[in-house]
């Protein structure tokens, strides 16, 4: 076990748990931020770069994949190496990768540095998390998740305005050195506050089921989003898509086989868990398209600048944090069944009303159009993440929330994979139309998205109707939105 120093009296932290609270916080908001950050910046990169802006969705897939692929490992990899250790390195890979984007000259090479950038932030919030949880008493540790949630809640809340500004200000590029400095003063405090907490014993890690979900992940995604960057064409997407899936199929054979998978198919047996999360998956695809889509739409085919659309950004998350303290009553009142069967079928409705966003509508229509947005989909991110959590007991809580936190990822990705893919089609579609041919693709996208989310409102139908209570409300999912 890892050595503690004595608690301090109760009700007031120690200096050196105060600073590794404020530690896990700002890698956290680094990773939120830089989450958010570049969707503003978009157009004005593929300007540098030399591409389209309609074509820039595989900046964002490489982060969130990667994101998704290392969460699953990031739980092991701080027991067997230790957390400041683990720590450490990801602050140091985050702040390496944030400097290659920030060099990079291609879209390609900006797409490896992603990469790169999102094997540190996978491991930033997990690994943090873990130290918190063995470093501070039981009794504080609620009110310490509360403390560190916070940054998740203000990174999307400045990410595109800053976005924006940035490069107006200056370019696109302060967007990633920006992190430098935080990243140099994050490894200094790792060394010194982080305590280096390890597992009392070592659990053998299921590397093959790990790599067999890992190859579905990327296959899949691939085949949404990258077939055609690849130039792989329609047939290339449909091997890439039945090979993900076998590598679906083998691991979950495996996992029915294995002493301790990843993750057990007893878990699935939860009927709140298995619902919630094929309602993560699916409804995500719109909710992670929209971060990607709206802010492109406002400057590529309204003309708002970076700086103009990043402010237009801020009702979305301010309606959203509004929302939280509403979200627990209705769901007390109404149960997550009808909760979330309404309301998925109103963001559906909303995301399809942006295709009426053109550039006659009135600034403060539009503004109130993303407030409400913003609002619901907050909402949703609540009802979505407690019910899939809520009847979990203590011994698969924690593979439950990992399992979780590697699905709202993957769909984030696909969401923005899907997004792009359907994008660069109706753009291809309207391109003989000339003048207006943008502005009608993006009103066709919306409309796609919005009809997919709407069609996964039939996946919480299933829900058990008597769910009610929202238990796990508050920092046990505060890493998801």
């Amino acid at each position: 076990m890892p050595s503690v120093s004595p608690s301090p009296p109760a009700g007031e932290a120690a200096p050196s748990t105060r600073v590794l609270l404020w530690l896990v916080a700002i890698g956290f908001f680094m990773q939120t931020l830089d989450a958010t950050i570049i969707n503003t910046a978009l157009p004005a990169m593929a300007a540098s770069l030399g591409e389209s802006p309609l074509r820039m969705q595989s900046v964002v897939v490489a982060y969130s994949l990667t994101m998704a692929m290392l969460i699953p490992a990031s739980g092991w990899l701080a027991d067997r190496f230790g957390t400041r250790r683990v720590f450490m390195c990801a602050i140091a890979i985050f702040s390496l990768g944030s400097l290659a984007c920030a060099l990079a000259h291609s879209l390609s090479a900006l797409v490896a540095a992603r990469i790169v950038q999102g094997v540190g932030g996978a491991l930033l919030l997990p690994v943090g998390r873990l130290a918190v949880l063995r470093t501070v008493p039981r009794g504080e540790f609620l009110q310490a998740m509360s403390f560190v949630a916070i940054p998740g809640l203000i990174g999307p809340l400045l990410g595109p305005t800053l976005g924006g500004w940035l490069v107006q200000a200056a370019s696109w590029h302060w967007i990633f050195l920006i992190n430098l400095p935080v990243g140099v003063l994050g490894v200094a405090a790792t060394l010194r506050y982080m305590p280096d907490a390890r597992a009392p014993e070592r659990v053998r890690f299921d590397l093959l089921g790990y790599a067999l979900l890992a190859v579905a992940m990327v296959a899949i995604s691939l085949a949404v989003e990258g077939s055609a960057q690849l130039g792989l064409g329609r047939g290339g997407g449909f091997v890439l898509a039945v090979f993900g899936l076998a590598s679906l199929t083998v691991y979950w054979l495996h996992a029915a086989r294995a002493e301790r998978p990843l993750f057990s198919p007893l878990l699935f047996r939860v009927r709140t868990l298995s619902v919630g999360l094929l309602g993560n998956l699916f409804c995500r695809l719109g909710s992670g398209a929209m971060p990607f889509l709206i802010p492109v739409s406002l400057q590529v085919s309204l003309g708002y600048t970076p700086l103009h659309a990043g402010l237009m950004m801020l009702p979305t998350a301010l309606a959203g944090m509004g929302m939280k303290r509403v979200a627990t009553p209705l769901i007390l009142r109404f149960g997550y069944r009808n909760v979330l069967v309404i309301n998925t079928l109103v963001i559906g409705a909303l995301m399809a009303s942006f295709a009426l966003a053109g550039p006659g509508m009135p600034v403060w229509l539009h503004v109130a159009q993303l407030a409400v947005f913003g609002a619901f989909n907050s909402l949703q991110f609540t009802a979505m993440n407690t019910i899939t959590l809520k009847d979990l007991d203590g011994a698969s809580a924690s593979s439950g929330n990992s399992l979780l936190s590697m699905v709202q990822m993957l769909a984030m990705s696909l969401g923005v994979a899907v997004a792009g893919a359907v994008l660069a089609g109706f753009s291809d579609a309207f391109a003989a139309s000339g003048a207006g041919a943008a502005q009608r693709a993006f009103e066709a996208t919306f409309t796609t998205v919005g009809l997919i989310t709407m069609i996964s409102a039939g996946v919480f139908w299933h829900l058990p109707p008597q769910a009610r209570a929202p238990e796990l409300e508050g920092p046990e999912v505060s890493g998801q939105r």
